[in-house]
């Protein structure tokens, strides 16, 4: 084990595993700690899927994912302004990262129009016709209140050709450097996002760029778009090497537990994905042996609980039948307790993860993800 001097006032390293670039940090925020690696439960419209903060916070979510796009078209940022801002709006007093909506408006590639200062687009609430460029996005996080900000990117699709990847590149360095002359709050910190698609060169070019202009953290984004597993880990591999170690790295969107223990042996800290929240209300159930369809007839009488080792209040409460009973006849606290032992497993999963660089075991405990990879799409 290599212990680490403190690299900011708001980001330290305080472990470093000898045997990959796996590390134990520390991120400071107005509103709170978060150990990392971590994990980031998504709420796109100000709320977890079902689940309350108070319940967020007893399972130990440290951080929470909102977007802009989507509290720009409803509520609406200057209604949670005057409800206090993001925080107090969902009475949720951790650490808030609101994603810049990149992501969403690329979703909207047959509604949208990509122009040199942002990007016009179509509501795909009511159709009217909308702009969002990074100093739009930049004032809209002012208004939240986030804790982290991100900027606003242009994500490519995959696949697409060079040019197109370039062109990317070029718009989304342009609007982070807006971004950074855009309005902040005291305390915010805002983080780049790396784009280059699956082209080696331009994922150097934009994160050596972005790092020149001195954000408090970088992400990787463009990742999970459609592509292969190989290619992204090897865009995740290849943009870390171009990231500073003193500052905070983030991946945005992937969340397979082997998927973050092989980003984390590569450098990573931060995860967010609506993984564990989707397969909820899908019905499948994430246990330390892989992920399992518990609306199956399988469980039709099965009254052990989810998993038989698992604190939760769900596993400690409720058998297999009875949650399975909720799911198919579609009550709501089926999916409540299926996504409240999925986040819990989630939780007790990055415990674990930061405990093992902590005592210099996260070799041994990669192969002991590893070893469940091939169930985390099937049954046990």
């Amino acid at each position: 084990m290599k212990k680490q001097e403190n690299f900011s006032n708001y980001f330290q390293v305080l472990q470093n595993d000898p045997l990959s670039n796996a590390r134990r940090g520390r991120l400071k925020t107005t509103h709170g700690v978060i150990e990392t690696p971590a994990f980031i439960p998504v709420g796109t419209q100000a709320t977890v899927k079902t689940m309350t903060p108070e319940e967020l916070q007893r399972i130990g979510v440290q951080i929470v994912l909102t977007n802009v796009y989507h509290l720009h078209l409803r509520p609406g940022e200057e209604i949670i302004r005057q409800c206090g801002g993001i925080h107090n709006f969902m009475g949720w007093n951790k650490p808030i990262l609101a994603d810049s909506g990149g992501y969403q408006v690329f979703s909207l590639s047959r509604l949208r129009t990509i122009e040199e200062e942002g990007v016009e687009f179509n509501s795909h609430v009511d159709g009217k016709r909308l702009f969002l460029g990074p100093l739009e996005v930049m004032a809209i996080q002012k208004k939240l209140g986030s804790d982290i900000a991100m900027v606003f990117d242009d994500c490519a699709p995959y696949p697409c050709d060079y040019k197109s990847a370039c062109q990317s590149v070029q718009h989304t360095l342009r609007w982070a450097s807006n971004c950074i002359k855009g309005e902040r709050l005291k305390g915010q910190q805002i983080f780049g996002i790396v784009q280059g698609s699956t082209f080696n060169d331009l994922r150097k070019q934009c994160a050596e760029e972005l790092v020149a202009m001195d954000f408090d953290g970088y992400a990787i984004g463009g990742v999970s778009v459609g592509e292969s597993e190989d290619l992204l880990f090897e865009a995740v591999s290849n943009t870390v090497n171009y990231l500073p170690v003193a500052k905070p790295r983030y991946l945005m969107g992937v969340g397979f537990m082997y998927q973050i223990v092989e980003a984390v042996a590569m450098g990573v800290d931060i995860f967010d994905c609506v993984i564990p929240t989707r397969f909820a209300r899908n019905g499948s159930a994430i246990t330390q042996n892989g992920i399992f369809p518990l609306k199956a007839g399988a469980f039709k009488e099965d009254s052990s609980p989810i998993e038989t080792h698992c604190d939760c209040y769900a596993c400690q409460t409720f058998s297999r039948a009875y949650i399975r009973h909720l799911l198919n006849v579609n009550e709501i606290l089926g999916i409540r307790l299926l996504t409240l032992h999925n986040l819990y497993q989630y939780m007790e999963f990055m415990r674990e993860l930061r405990a093992a660089i902590d005592n210099g075991a996260f070799t041994q405990f990669r192969k002991t993800i590893t070893k469940i990879k091939s169930n985390e799409e099937g049954g046990l």
